[in-house]
């Protein structure tokens, strides 16, 4: 059963995808037309940023690039000044028509969500959601993270050789977390993890992750068809029940996906990349392994340094603004980078390097304002229940490869390592 729906998500990628080939030329050419500028913020050197991004920073904290397709970009890598574009809420707009206009999108690639919506949709859908997100209904999931966490460890323990920390510990976490969130059968995890994947790797063009999204949505409809049906005890049955038909089978799928694509991927970018950092660093190690109240300060300063979600979703200017003395006409497009704010010397105070002893405190690792990601609180449940759990359970855990030897991701929103092999004893 598994094994059709992967079959059948995937043949309809592949006929969306190379329908839109042929009707609009988009492909993995599309990368070589974006200036080196405009790439410039998903670019790393390990766990370290570009050093152009640097320059950038030190240079021109806002500095414009322009486009092939007729418009202005701008791209904003201080602290103070990408704080300044998330929090002005009136005068940006991530409206995906906005997208749409500029880069020869359909409705139908509209991932819908929180992500590209204004207001007052956006803060309708957000009002629903939010809810959902506070403490006291996220509560009921920690002794299911604490056991799929246990259950993970314990299929690691029994693994001969080797093990790969992000096939075996970082994807299948929030995964199945997820899958218990939104009340969907687990066994479509491993499509979760294809489908959530895919959306963020520029690799194949700049337009490929909205096939995916596409892809996504469907799924998401048959899942939301079945909830109004049965409604179950995860978030979209509570949805379903409490708001009934004033929440439409669209804006229900698209939350379904934001939520997926917010909450999977983010994640195990995340432990993956702080098991990393733990490896490497034998005092955060033993802080983490043996004292539990070191897992939250060391998952906040992980979340700064790390900055997985690189880029903020895209803003255009409703009208001519100002941005830290840089006039932004009307209509152009506005990309912050994340990690550059996070490492920005004005707000770390030094070079914005990893240290097990900092407060990192205001960081934007989920972003800011009012699109400020409204999981950050089960991140942050997930990632201090994993990392003492993995180090207590193998204290004599090492990495199995020398460091230079590991595969970075190229070119995606969401910055991660392909593989992490581990001695596990």
């Amino acid at each position: 059963m598994r094994a059709k729906l992967r079959s059948r998500l995937a043949a309809r990628i592949g006929r969306k995808y190379l329908a839109r080939i042929q009707k609009h030329g988009i492909g993995s050419s599309t990368i070589s037309l974006l200036p080196d500028a405009l790439l410039m913020p998903l670019k790393r050197e390990g766990l370290d940023l570009a050093p152009e991004l640097i320059a950038t920073q030190t240079q021109a904290p806002v500095s414009k690039v322009p486009l092939p397709f007729g418009m202005d970009a701008w791209v904003v890598t201080g602290y103070d000044e990408v704080k300044a574009v998330l929090g002005t809420a009136d005068g940006f707009s991530t409206d995906f028509t906005n997208l749409a206009g500029n880069a020869g999108l359909v409705e139908e690639q509209n991932p819908g969500g929180l992500g590209f919506a204004d207001p007052p949709v956006h803060t309708r859908l957000r009002k629903i959601l939010t809810p959902e997100f506070t403490m006291r209904r996220l509560r009921r999931l920690t002794p299911r993270i604490d056991a799929i966490v246990e259950e993970q460890l314990d299929t690691m323990e029994r693994t001969p050789g080797p093990v790969d920390l992000v096939q075996s510990f970082a994807l299948p976490i929030p995964s199945l977390t997820i899958c218990e969130l939104l009340g969907v059968p687990y066994e479509d995890r491993h499509d979760f993890q294809q489908l959530s994947m895919a959306r963020f790797d520029l690799s194949d063009g700049a337009i490929a992750p909205f096939g995916h999204t596409s892809a996504s949505l469907d799924y998401f409809r048959d899942v939301v068809k079945k909830q109004r049906e049965q409604p179950g005890d995860g978030l979209l049955g509570m949805i379903v029940r409490e708001h009934g038909d004033t929440v439409g089978d669209e804006e229900l799928a698209g939350l379904a996906d934001g939520v997926l694509t917010g909450g999977f991927e983010t994640t195990a970018s995340m432990l993956a990349l702080g098991s990393l950092v733990l490896l490497q660093d034998p005092e955060a190690f033993a802080r983490v392994r043996d004292d539990d109240a070191a897992a939250a300060p060391f998952v906040e300063e992980a979340l700064r340094y790390l900055t997985v979600v690189q880029l903020a979703f895209p803003r255009f200017a409703r009208e001519d603004i100002e941005i830290a003395g840089v006039h932004i006409p009307k209509g152009d497009m506005v990309l912050c980078s994340l990690s550059g704010a996070n490492r920005d010397p004005h707000f770390t105070s030094d070079e914005g390097g990893f240290d097990p002893h900092r407060k990192a405190t205001g960081h934007m690792a989920f972003g800011h304002g009012i699109h400020r990601c409204i999981g950050a609180e089960l991140a942050r449940m997930e990632l201090r229940a994993a990392y003492p759990a993995l180090l207590r359970r193998f204290p004599d855990m090492r990495l199995a490869v020398d460091p230079d030897e590991l595969a970075f991701r190229k070119l995606s929103i969401v910055y991660g390592v392909e593989s992490l092999p581990v001695h596990l004893r």
